[in-house]
C-alpha cells in the first residue's frame, strides 16, 4: 500500500544498502576476510610496512620457482630415459619381425 509507514528509518535502510548488509555483519564479515588474506599473504612473504619490496621478493621468488620447476621436469625426464629408452632400444632390436 502506498501510505504505508515503513519499520526501519531511511537512514539505516541508506546505510545497509550502501555496505551491503547490516553495518555488524558486514564489519564481521570485513575483518574475517582481512585476517584470511593476511595469513595467506604472510605464508607467500608480504611485509605490510614495506609492501613494495614484498611485491619485488614475490616476482623474484615466483621467477626462480618457474626455473627450478624447469630443472626439476629435466631430471625427471632424465631419470625416465635412463629406464625407458633401453628398454624401448631392446623391444626394438629383439621385437617381433614384421
Amino acid at each position: 500500500m502506498p501510505n504505508d509507514t515503513r519499520k526501519f528509518p531511511a537512514d539505516n535502510d541508506n546505510l545497509s544498502r550502501f555496505l551491503g548488509g547490516s553495518p555488524l555483519g558486514v564489519a564481521f564479515r570485513l575483518i574475517l576476510l582481512s585476517t584470511l588474506v593476511g595469513v595467506m599473504l604472510a605464508a607467500v612473504g608480504f611485509d605490510p610496512w614495506n609492501i613494495v619490496q614484498s611485491i619485488r621478493l614475490l616476482v623474484e621468488r615466483v621467477w626462480n620457482l618457474g626455473f627450478d620447476a624447469i630443472n626439476g621436469l629435466w631430471r625427471y625426464f632424465l631419470l625416465g630415459a635412463v629406464v625407458v629408452v633401453p628398454i624401448w632400444l631392446l623391444s626394438r632390436v629383439f621385437g617381433a619381425p614384421r
